[in-house]
């Protein structure tokens, strides 16, 4: 039986509008912060719309498809726990409702990135308690 690894990178904490979007994370679910007053979808998660100025929202699902729209490839650590993963693509993705999620496509190394390239969500439980959306190429 294989020895199971312990994840040491920094994890989110799960407090707020943090806590509310890793928690629908944890259930499966890629959800972000929808305005009913203009229906902007919005993403990193406030209090207000900035479109329209209401403070009336929901917590609206994602297709979770999107596109990468860019990315840097980060060649030295600058935090201890991730020396040993470097290089890595930090991708900043699009999804089809127009919210940019910092994230990684972990099918695909760093030179095989593309602009516009179609990804797709899935869920990773790094912790009884964490899940993260990561990408993988979609239709992959």
């Amino acid at each position: 039986m294989p020895e199971s690894t312990e994840y040491t990178l920094p994890l989110p904490e799960l407090e707020g509008f943090a806590g509310d979007f890793y928690g629908f994370c944890k259930a499966g679910e890629l959800r972000f912060q929808r305005c009913t007053g203009c229906s902007a979808w919005r993403h990193i998660p406030r209090e207000m719309c900035a479109a329209c100025g209401s403070w009336e929202w929901e917590w609206a699902a994602s297709s979770g498809l999107g596109t990468v729209f860019t990315w840097t490839v980060v060649g030295r650590a600058l935090h201890p726990a991730f020396q040993d993963a470097t290089p890595y693509a930090a991708v900043v993705v699009e999804l089809a409702e127009g919210v940019r999620l910092l994230s990684h496509v972990v099918d695909c190394p760093p030179e095989e990135l593309e602009i516009d390239m179609p990804v797709e969500v899935f869920f990773d439980a790094v912790t009884d308690e964490v899940t993260l959306p990561k990408f993988k190429r979609a239709g992959a």
